[in-house]
């Protein structure tokens, strides 16, 4: 017998979900092993450094995540050896930690460290130090002897400085360098400089937004960089006063990214091989790998990975590839190039396709013009609906904004579409993954081109037949609970509204955004007090009164990004007009949750809030 939409019994449990796909935080050859970060949720997402032999190489309480810039990557790195050195996530210093042995502190007390590379024997590293006014950072060599841990003196600074540093990387020969830097005006993807460091002093090539910089050989780079509108390779020769010699050299002319949004230190977009080739990840809604020769032609690799993927290190014809796919789980594969073989390390199971649907890619017209997305129908083997119900569809929101989303298959969608929710995953303008112009798009209109973007593609549900026009919710995080509560705020579209530590308030978050975004807002608004007006007209919290549908409102106590203060505001304002809404304020929580029975709670929450709004009492 037909069962309605929502009600569907689903093996995907809130307990599962949380379980399913730990997320990796890179990876390493390590002598016969390989090595791979991993979160635990079961642990409160402490982050753990597991071996290909099996044994935890990192083992509680000790968790490696770094800070710096808030969003922290790049935390852990090894010798050959097995020597892990790792910031650790409650005091922020680097630690060494040889086989058997226990943790030995490398750094002083007091700044953040992350990004880090070992490279030529020299293990370097992005500091933070927040206690200094104005704020410090820079690029450190720390000493492997931990003479730096009591003498903050015996660190080299590489540079230091206001601005912001990212991605490291020491010369073949050691005597160089090279990282990438921009002023905090502006934001990495939009302006980022390529700069260089030897004994002789210090120097910066001209780049629009340059990304990951990577030595081919003592004069010679490699690295990111979007003039044309897409991030490509470029490949640029130094002569010894670390001048280019000529204009840098293009690898690829095609229609899509290597690389994205530098929110974290740690992603790899590519990775040059010892015999000149380059594996490199191209992104254009969907990734996919190419091996590139030292001509330039380029080979794509077959593979089920094609989301979020981080080429994370190299041996031989080997690679290690973390990322999801859209027919399979979140995991790490080593990938041998030359042969085609690929081996599973963690994670990576293929998805049942009577349970998992692969997405499927949707082009919408929008006022800016096209809007991309991913549609995930309802989808479960045993269960059929009425012929005369049309499903209920949550429109998904990613943060950032400046995000992307790739398709993936995952449990965290499957917990929807297994009980007969559709799921749209949203692309609006702003996001990466399809060249500058459309990430600009949303330069100056965050607030409506999002909004935009988002109802043209939940109208286009209800005018294609795909979803109940009456049932169609919106939910996001962040930067995608703005545009939840933006889009609320316009009505007329959505029926109800899940925020995730969404930003309610533009001059609250201008007043105490910390440093990475202080001016984010600024090109995606307009610059302060020019702009104060704009500031109050767009934010959802000036027009809570206009808010009529039910909201579910959930927040982390201890955000350092969206601090709980945004989340209660609206709560405040939908209380006192009678709006239905629920608040819960989840303690120990940061901008992102992280805990497993913070995510069981959450997705329990949401299910039975969705379920009451739109009148299904969901299986169990």
């Amino acid at each position: 017998m037909p069962s309605p939409y929502g009600t569907w019994p689903s093996p995907f449990s809130p307990a599962a979900v949380a379980a399913s796909s730990p997320r990796i935080d890179g990876a390493a050859f390590v002598g016969d092993e390989i090595w791979w970060g991993e979160s635990v949720p079961a642990d409160g997402g402490r982050v753990t450094v597991r071996s290909s032999s099996g044994a935890e190489v990192l083992p509680a309480p000790w968790s490696a995540r770094s800070r710096v810039h808030e969003y922290g990557g790049g935390a852990w790195t090894a010798d050959a050896e097995g020597t892990l050195y790792f910031v650790d996530a409650g005091d922020q210093r680097v630690y060494r930690v040889a086989r058997g042995a226990r943790p030995k502190p490398l750094t002083p007390a007091g700044p953040a460290h992350g990004g880090l590379r070992l490279q030529s024997g020299r293990l370097v590293a992005v500091r933070e130090d927040l206690s200094a006014s104005p704020h410090r950072r820079g690029i450190v060599q720390i000493p492997l002897d931990g003479s730096a841990a009591e003498d903050p003196g015996a660190l080299r600074v590489i540079v230091e400085g206001e601005e912001f540093y990212a991605h490291p990387a020491v010369s073949p020969d050691g005597s160089r360098v090279a990282w990438v830097e921009w002023d905090g005006e502006r934001m990495p993807w939009q302006s980022a400089t390529l700069a260089l460091a030897d004994e002789h002093g210090t120097t910066s090539l001209a780049t629009r937004a340059a990304l990951q910089p990577e030595w081919l050989a003592p004069d010679e780079l490699l690295y990111a960089d979007d003039p044309s509108g897409r991030w490509a390779l470029h490949r640029q020769r130094l002569d010894d006063a670390l001048g280019p010699l000529g204009s840098p050299d293009r690898l690829d002319e095609v229609d899509a990214d290597t690389g994205y949004g530098l929110w974290v230190l740690g992603n790899r977009w590519y990775r040059p091989l010892d015999d000149g080739r380059v594996v490199a990840v191209r992104t254009n809604g969907r990734d996919e790998v190419v091996v590139i020769d030292p001509a330039g032609s380029a080979r794509p690799l077959e593979l089920a990975v094609d989301g979020h993927i981080s080429v994370d290190d190299s041996s031989g014809p080997r690679v290690l590839l973390s990322g999801s796919g859209s027919t399979t789980a979140p995991g790490l594969w080593c990938v041998d190039i030359d042969s085609g073989d690929v081996v599973t390390i963690a994670g990576g199971a293929p998805t049942d396709a009577s349970w998992m649907r692969s997405a499927t890619p949707v082009v919408v017209d929008g006022p800016k013009g096209p809007v991309h997305a991913f549609a995930y129908p309802p989808a479960n083997p045993g269960v059929s609906a009425p012929e005369d119900e049309l499903p209920p569809y949550i429109v998904l929101v990613h943060g950032g904004p400046t995000a992307h989303v790739t398709g993936a298959a995952s449990a965290a969608i499957a917990f929807w579409t297994s009980r007969g929710i559709g799921v749209l995953d949203v692309n609006y303008g702003g996001s990466t993954g399809y060249g500058r112009a459309y990430r600009e798009r949303l330069d100056g209109q965050w607030g409506v081109a999002d909004v935009d973007d988002v109802t043209a593609a939940a109208v286009a549900l209800s005018e294609t037949g795909l979803a109940d026009p009456d049932r169609i919710a919106i939910r996001g995080s962040s930067a995608g609970g703005w545009t939840v509560l933006c889009a609320l705020v316009r009505g007329g579209t959505f029926a109800a509204g899940i925020s995730r530590y969404g930003v309610a308030d533009l001059r609250m978050l201008a007043e105490h955004s910390h440093d990475f975004e202080a001016h984010y807002i600024e090109g995606l608004v307009g610059p302060l007090p020019e702009a104060e007006r704009l500031y109050g007209e767009r934010s959802p919290l000036t027009h809570a009164d206009r808010i009529d549908v039910p909201v579910l409102l959930m927040q982390g106590a201890d955000d350092g990004v969206v601090p709980p203060t945004q989340s209660e505001a609206i709560r405040d304002a939908l209380e006192a007009r009678g709006v239905d809404h629920e608040y819960v304020l989840y303690p120990g929580e940061g901008h992102g949750f992280r805990a497993s029975e913070t995510i069981v709670d959450a997705l329990e929450r949401e299910l039975a809030f969705l379920g009451r709004v739109f009148g299904f009492t969901p299986a169990g």
